[in-house]
């Protein structure tokens, strides 16, 4: 038997990518996204296609069911889908820092309780939340989203315990810099929302990170073959890193602590 994936956020990068390579594995894959025009290609590859907005409660609720209905069951979901809401603290509003946690932490927490029924009853499923080194870390300007990927890290920590007895996995994949579009919607975000504040000296010392974090990131296939491996194995591991300075960010915040980590940043914002 087939095994089914759900994979959000279908229309590029790492979504696009992992729809791709779990169909040369075999999977029957469900893509989801909003833009129902960038997933043309993955459908040519036989992926089965989703109009769905994890903002939208009734999209998920009719994109469950028809998955339930045509293959009455649910193997492994990744939540994928997500942006960037850049700008201050102060400077973004907050009904944008609300739809930046709706998108990214109650839209995945949402789909996550549609599927868990169906994945209780049959004692099996691969939940995989795609977070970001920057849930382990906060940077100037990206606040809302690094507080919505903090908090994916904490959800998928109580919820990996819960379902843990009905053989249920739940895996943390964070991402260091990653060539897709998340990287240049962040940074006119940025710009947009404090380029002329207070802050836009900040901004202009941060727009060289950005740019050098959108040539030397890593290729959506390496954090897609990441979630491939971790849903292989019998056991799985809580958390798996990859990407461009994924490993040395980590090990800074980890070992060195939060005034080392803040000096490290600040130098490069001189």
């Amino acid at each position: 038997m087939k095994k089914v994936a759900l994979i959000t956020g279908a229309s590029a990068g790492i979504g696009k990518a992992t729809v791709k390579l779990f169909l040369q594995d075999g999977y029957i894959v469900y893509g989801a996204a909003r833009r129902m025009d960038k997933m043309q290609d993955i459908a040519a590859l036989g992926a089965k296609l989703l109009k769905m907005d994890v903002a939208d409660d009734a999209s998920m609720i009719e994109g469950v069911n028809t998955i339930i209905k045509n293959e009455g069951r649910i193997d492994v979901l990744v939540n994928n889908a997500g942006f960037g809401s850049y700008g201050t603290v102060e400077d973004v509003s907050m009904a944008d820092a609300r739809y930046q946690l709706d998108v990214n932490l109650f839209g995945l927490a949402r789909l996550t309780q549609l599927i868990l029924p169906h994945m209780r009853e049959q004692h099996f499923g691969k939940i995989v939340n795609i977070t970001s080194i920057g849930g382990k870390m906060g940077m100037p300007l990206g606040g809302w989203y690094h507080a919505s990927k903090f908090a994916v890290e904490g959800l998928s920590d109580s919820l990996r315990l819960e379902v843990k007895p009905f053989g249920i996995d739940v895996i943390v994949i964070e991402p260091g810099g990653i060539k897709t579009e998340w990287t240049g919607i962040a940074s006119e975000s940025m710009k947009r929302v404090s380029g002329d504040t207070a802050y836009k000296s900040l901004v202009e010392k941060t727009i060289p990170m950005f740019d050098m974090a959108e040539r030397n990131g890593s290729d959506p296939e390496l954090i897609a073959k990441l979630i491939k491996k971790a849903v292989s194995v019998r056991k799985p591991r809580a958390r798996y890193s990859a990407g461009f300075m994924s490993s040395p960010m980590l090990f800074v915040k980890k070992w060195l602590g939060d005034a080392i980590f803040d000096k490290m940043i600040e130098s490069r914002l001189k």
